[in-house]
């Protein structure tokens, strides 16, 4: 027995076959590949936390009103018709580094802007598979059939996992 009963992500180096080959990448993006663990765990978060400081004290920072602009007046619940806000206003919202309260807004969620959708579910907990430690979410909704299919930077992913949207990017269709 383990403290993962009923949970698959444990036993993946059980069932995997081994480590996917990549398809043929440039010499940029060997580098690029190589240099993104310093760069999310060291340099990134030094980066963000400098950024975070500065822009609190300027309350009146764009990002900041356009956020307070879109916080929903009532709370999204499974079922729910809406629309994803247009990728103008989604970008209003982000950083610099494409998040809004550490959510990122990935290429392939341009696709769904503008277009109406149905609430899966709104998140309060999900596993970090980076770390494997169960962590709260607030403000994070699920769309129904709304999926990640790999990323440029890993390549071809057959998961399907959730893409997780924030709730000040969606808006309620009245009904």
């Amino acid at each position: 027995m383990s403290d993962f009963d009923g949970c698959q992500l444990p036993c993946v180096p059980k069932f995997s076959t081994g480590a996917a080959r990549l398809s043929a990448q440039t010499g940029i993006g060997r580098i690029k590949q190589l240099l993104a663990v310093p760069w999310n765990r060291h340099v990134k978060k030094w980066l963000k936390r400098a950024y975070y400081t500065s822009i609190r004290r300027n309350v009146n920072a764009p990002q900041q009103a356009a956020v307070k602009d879109f916080a929903p007046a009532i709370p999204f619940e499974q079922g729910d018709l809406i629309r994803v806000r247009s990728s103008a206003e989604i970008l209003s919202t982000l950083d610099p580094f494409k998040e809004l309260k550490g959510c990122a807004f990935l290429p392939d969620m341009y696709q769904y802007c503008g277009t109406q959708q149905r609430i899966l579910k709104s998140m309060r907990y999900f596993m970090d598979e980076r770390d494997y430690k169960l962590k709260k979410a607030r403000g994070v909704i699920l769309l129904e059939n709304v999926i990640c299919n790999g990323t440029p930077a890993f390549g071809e992913c057959d998961r399907c996992c959730f893409l997780f949207w924030r709730e000040e990017w969606l808006e309620k269709i009245a009904g």
